[in-house]
């Protein structure tokens, strides 16, 4: 079905339009008395309806009644309130085109300039745990015609889904009105709200199944609460059909990966991770220490333990969990720290638990991009602050790592469950080779194998003492990267276990850490020559281990 058309030369110019009209319903309350304040010392008319409507006359200020408007009252439980031509010509009539003026007038309707609609708390009705009816009737319908038929009339009409944008309207009224490139902006991000809205609703009726609504999905829905955990997608693959993702621009960055590159954080209003940290000291964040920071908390999150990692382009320099006695976080970074302090210089330090003053002394004289942590102990953040340029960030209090991973393809989106945290104990390992692990050596080889999920494949990590003491990343083949751990841990290869993140293709990578001296090995295993690597292992008297599962990471 087409809609109606028009000759360009049919539009009359219309920027700067003063506000006259303004329809307002909302149900978070959040700054309407300002605002009605601001539009009633202009004299601009206010029609409302409801709670907002009583809200505004409680506060002595003039407000018209939707159903006086309409000459209809509200209706069936306040499900009929605002669905009617009285409303939405009002809203939609193009006043560009001289025929709608005169339609207007025929029809005895007044256009409105302003519209400010946020919409029935859907989402927070499904967080507190309401089910069946009670969450259908926070269903909002009126709501969203109004938002989009403003939204589309923006050419005559501003549009306001969200508190934030009470100020540039009451700036606005006293400027004699709202421009049109304002106007564009609001209506992008009403469209964004009633999208985002309608994923949470058909999240919901996914029942929780598949790939649904994600919390960036609702983050522009007023209230700022989201659907609830997402799910994982399941094995086969099922899940809603559709899915939209929303975020609000938090800050324009100096550049992308490349000082060429343009780039923006945008943020999930209701997520609670990197993007939401709070910044207590030095440079602005950069595209490369956004990514490096993310990728530390991927790694120092993995632990329950007091643990440390250092990044360095997506990579960890070392990694390490407390031992012995002393600052279990200075212990920590000091273990990672001696895995590779080569490559840790400009690197990028996560903690899982707040820095200390022992840490930030052991931090404080390596030249370091950012620090982030739970949290920094007034010493910490002293000593840290001596520092210019190093960036320290404080984390959510209520942080916490996403259930799905969203990557970018050419033409689409991949989507998947995250790596289960929950599946790196040796409760269930197969031990293929060599004599079972003592209780030190398993401990070591479960390190190195939460460990070496944080290092992108092909992926060989060796661990000793609960810290990395090498490791090799990224490479096309299995051996290179078993030549890069050992080159990198040295003497310290002898005597420390292994972690490979996928099976030995070959018998001739692991030979690589046979010969090094390492004295465990931990693997996926399920390759066709298992029992050529597995020969290889019992000849050199190496114990070994199979997971049966694997941890790539791309």
């Amino acid at each position: 079905m087409s809609g109606p058309t028009h000759d360009s030369s049919d539009y009359r110019d219309r920027d700067a339009i003063p506000i006259r009209r303004a329809l307002i319903s909302v149900s978070d309350k959040t700054g309407l008395v300002e605002l009605a304040s601001a539009l009633a010392g202009a004299g601009v008319e206010i029609v409302s309806t409801g709670s907002t409507a009583k809200i505004i006359a409680e506060a002595g200020y003039p407000v018209t009644q939707v159903a006086t408007v309409t000459g209809f009252p509200e209706s069936l439980d306040g499900r009929v309130k605002t669905l009617h031509p009285a409303i939405h010509a009002g809203i939609l009539a193009d006043l560009r085109l001289a025929h709608h003026e005169v339609q207007l007038a025929e029809l005895g309707v007044a256009p409105f300039e302003l519209v400010v609609v946020n919409l029935y708390p859907f989402v927070e009705t499904v967080a507190s745990g309401a089910v069946g009816d009670a969450v259908v009737e926070q269903i909002d319908i009126g709501g969203p015609a109004m938002v989009r038929a403003a939204a589309k009339n923006h050419a005559n009409v501003a549009i306001a889904v969200s508190p934030d944008s009470y100020q540039q309207l009451i700036k606005a009224v006293t400027l004699g009105g709202t421009t049109l490139a304002q106007r564009q902006r609001l209506a992008g991000e009403a469209f964004a709200h009633t999208a985002a809205y309608d994923t949470a609703v058909a999240g919901w009726f996914a029942g929780n199944v598949g790939v649904r609504a994600s919390r960036a999905s609702t983050s522009m829905i007023s209230g700022g609460s989201s659907v609830g955990e997402p799910t994982a997608a399941p094995a086969s693959g099922e899940g809603i059909s559709t899915f939209t993702v929303t975020a609000r621009l938090a800050q324009n960055l100096r550049y992308g990966e490349n000082s060429h590159q343009a780039a923006a954080l945008y943020v999930d209003e209701n997520g609670s991770g990197i993007a939401q940290a709070t910044q207590l000291h030095g440079k602005e964040m950069s595209y490369n220490n956004y990514v490096d920071a993310d990728a530390a908390l991927r790694a120092a999150f993995d632990f329950r333990e007091p643990a440390v990692a250092i990044i360095k382009h997506a990579n960890p320099c070392g990694i390490a969990v407390a031992r012995g006695s002393g600052d279990p976080i200075a212990s920590a970074h000091r273990r990672a720290h001696a895995c590779d302090p080569v490559s840790a210089f400009g690197g990028v330090i996560a903690a899982n638990r707040p820095i200390t003053a022992a840490a930030a002394e052991s931090i404080k004289d390596i030249f370091t991009e950012v620090v982030v942590a739970p949290d920094f102990e007034p010493d910490a953040l002293e000593i840290l602050q001596g520092k210019k340029n190093i960036r320290l960030l404080k984390l959510p209090a209520d942080f916490r790592r996403t259930e799905q991973e969203f990557k970018q393809v050419s033409g689409g989106i991949l989507v998947q469950s995250v790596d289960n945290y929950d599946n790196f104990s040796s409760v269930g390992w197969q031990r293929v080779s060599g004599r079972p692990a003592d209780d030190a050596t398993l401990a070591d080889l479960e390190f190195a194998w939460h460990a070496v999920r944080a290092v992108k494949s092909n992926a060989i990590l060796l661990a000793k003492g609960g810290a990395s003491v090498g490791v090799g990343m990224g490479q096309v083949n299995r051996v290179d990267s078993c030549h890069l751990a050992v080159t990198r841990a040295g003497e310290r290869a002898q005597g420390s276990v292994a972690a490979s993140d996928a099976f030995f293709p070959f018998a001739d990578g692991l030979q690589v850490l046979l010969d090094a001296g390492v004295s465990a090995v931990v693997q996926p295993g399920g390759s066709v020559r298992d029992e050529e690597v597995i020969a290889a292992a019992k000849e050199a008297g190496v114990t070994m281990y199979f997971t049966g599962e694997r941890h790539f990471f791309h």
